[in-house]
């Protein structure tokens, strides 16, 4: 059964959807996108004849004219993020090819999920607040969107649940190092006190998260500082240090040298003729 959802007037639509315990939504297509996650409550979602656990948290992506349902557990609340192909262009035309080309279930680690709750959070808000740059903020949300969904469909082979922890944890350090990370900020995205955090995670890398971070940091800054011409001060606020004298005093004490005396010393070791034997 085909249903129509209204996309007017950018080819986006965010709204509601609430389930008392026992409703059914009987299979049905639509000829838009849309993304359905799940606020509160659980419930099942039936994707092409496959059935999935569905709660608070989870997501499930669907293209246009796939068969689903949604069968409600007990009171079961989602928000839905419909959209047309209005929105697919050059900029993210890959991730529709690569892998957003057909409907899934998608299972997300915590660090993404926060983040797609902030997202959904935003385009509410723009949604419901119009303005002269309506349509680019709403397109521009989305784009990022659907970003994080393809970046966190990698799977993990483990079934070690704090392995899995922390190399989701691992992989969010790796790709937001530039943030304003803190320990109780990490450990509260995983749902669990910062001491865990940090044991579960000396368990499988030997160091804690925020040793990690700064490992990291200082790798980044150290190949800047050697392969570019960039200043200390740009390199200092790329890598995600607040002040030049924290990036300094970090830099030491991992290198036991300055910036400035580490890119003076590998240009020196540069232009060191070649020794043959």
């Amino acid at each position: 059964m085909l249903k129509d959802v209204r996309m007017e007037p950018y080819g986006i639509q965010l709204y509601e959807s609430k389930h008392t315990g026992g409703d059914r939504i009987e299979e049905h297509h639509h000829q838009v996108y849309q993304l359905i996650y799940a606020l509160e409550g659980t419930g099942k979602i039936i994707l092409d004849g496959k059935e999935f656990q569905f709660e608070q948290d989870h997501l499930s992506f669907i293209t246009p004219l796939t068969s689903h349902a949604i069968v409600s557990n007990h009171k079961l609340t989602v928000l839905v993020l419909a959209f047309d192909g209005r929105i697919i262009n050059s900029s993210n035309r890959a991730l529709f090819d690569k892998t957003l080309y057909e409907s899934k279930f998608i299972g997300l680690n915590p660090f993404n999920s926060s983040e797609i709750r902030q997202l959904l959070r935003t385009m509410l808000y723009e949604q419901a607040n119009p303005s002269l740059h309506q349509e680019t903020a709403l397109q521009t949300f989305l784009s990022h969107l659907l970003l994080l969904i393809a970046r966190g469909e990698q799977h993990s082979e483990t079934v070690d649940a704090n392995t899995l922890r922390s190399e989701r944890l691992k992989e969010y350090i790796d790709s937001h190092y530039f943030d304003w990370i803190h320990a109780e900020d990490l450990a509260a995205r995983l749902g669990m006190s910062t001491r865990h955090m940090n044991t579960i995670f000396k368990e499988t890398y030997q160091i804690t998260p925020i040793q990690y971070l700064t490992e990291v940091r200082i790798g980044l800054a150290k190949k800047m500082l050697a392969e570019t011409e960039k200043d200390i001060a740009s390199i200092c606020f790329e890598v995600g240090f607040e002040s030049i004298s924290t990036f300094y005093r970090t830099f030491k004490n991992s290198t036991d040298i300055s910036p400035h005396k580490y890119r003076t010393k590998q240009r020196h070791m540069e232009q060191l003729p070649e020794t043959h034997d």
